[in-house]
């Protein structure tokens, strides 16, 4: 396993000699293989790791995960930073999946600012990458939906790795067994009450049982190749978007292709909000039907408090 992790950091050139890690661990599975495989790779590399644990306090034994992996710091002569957020305290008004992913990426950021580093490494799996375009096509979404999790990703200036990305999880379960590596269990994983789960545990063993038994790694190809593509049209709608200019000209902007179009809408949602989540596709239908057959002055609301205006010969994006 560790000669196929290998091919895909030089492959995805995720590392550089002498880099300096901030490394996700939760105490399970992945991250534990992550964390080890990479502390193998350190003199090679030349690396410098920082292990970086959240505990979001969403079950009554999580402290024993962060003392888990305080311990295994310690074990590996690693230094490790571990805090506890209160998630549900937080997540009155929202998803608890995403709260926790945006809590947990602000403490890989600043951990990253503190070490001054732009990299963060995260344990992501093939299984993952394969659950999580299943569950956005179940959702809906368009190319970027279906490019899945990139083995390289940069958000807000900072590059997010993830080496396991070709690797499968039966896999990591068995590195870790013959290396007498025993995880954390986050019961929760158990529970088919969230999406993911329910895909995991039923959805995709029935597909690979009666459809197609290579469905975790067509499914991953698909993100791979989709992903090529996406980055490549939003590098091209970035272009127009910046000659656009803050006020899209409407005269210019209904040349392009539709495609494009859509692609500098969105391009302007994550200006102002920094991302796309909760921004669905009616929301893009939406704005269009404000170009196309509204009167100036319309206004469309979106998630996030962000809004759009028409006037006459212009479009804008605002904060209300």
């Amino acid at each position: 396993m560790l000669e196929k992790v290998k091919k895909t950091i030089a492959k995805y050139k995720l590392i550089c000699k002498n880099d300096r890690i901030v490394v996700g661990v939760s105490g399970g599975s992945d991250s534990l293989a992550l964390l080890y495989i990479l502390n193998s790779l350190k003199k090679e590399y030349k690396l410098t790791l920082h292990i970086a644990h959240l505990d979001h306090m969403l079950r009554k034994d999580s402290g024993k995960d962060r003392l888990f992996v305080e311990n295994l710091a310690h074990k590996l002569n690693l230094p490790v930073n571990a805090v506890n957020i209160n998630i549900k305290a937080i997540a009155r008004r929202g998803s608890i999946e995403e709260i926790s992913r945006n809590a947990r990426l602000a403490f890989f950021f600043k951990i990253a600012k503190d070490i001054k580093t732009t990299k963060i490494a995260l344990g992501h799996n093939l299984d993952d990458q394969a659950e999580t375009v299943l569950m956005r096509l179940i959702r809906g979404t368009g190319l970027h939906g279906l490019s899945g999790m990139l083995p390289k990703k940069e958000i807000y200036g900072y590059q997010i790795i993830r080496p396991l990305i070709e690797i499968k999880r039966r896999e990591i379960d068995c590195y870790l067994k013959k290396k007498n590596i025993r995880p954390r269990i986050d019961t929760s994983n158990m529970e088919d009450i969230y999406l993911r789960n329910k895909i995991r545990h039923k959805l995709i063993p029935l597909l690979e049982k009666e459809y197609n038994l290579n469905l975790k790694e067509l499914l991953s190809n698909t993100a791979e190749n989709v992903g090529y593509d996406y980055d490549y049209l939003n590098r091209a709608a970035y272009e127009k978007a910046r000659n656009l200019g803050r006020k899209i000209d409407l005269g210019k902007f209904l040349k392009l292709h539709p495609a494009m179009q859509r692609m500098i809408l969105r391009l302007n949602i994550v200006r102002l909000k920094g991302d796309t989540r909760r921004i669905t596709f009616g929301h893009i239908k939406e704005i269009e039907d404000l170009i196309a057959n509204r009167p100036g002055n319309s206004i469309v609301d979106l998630p996030g408090k962000i809004s759009v205006i028409k006037k006459k010969n212009f479009l804008s994006f605002y904060r209300r």
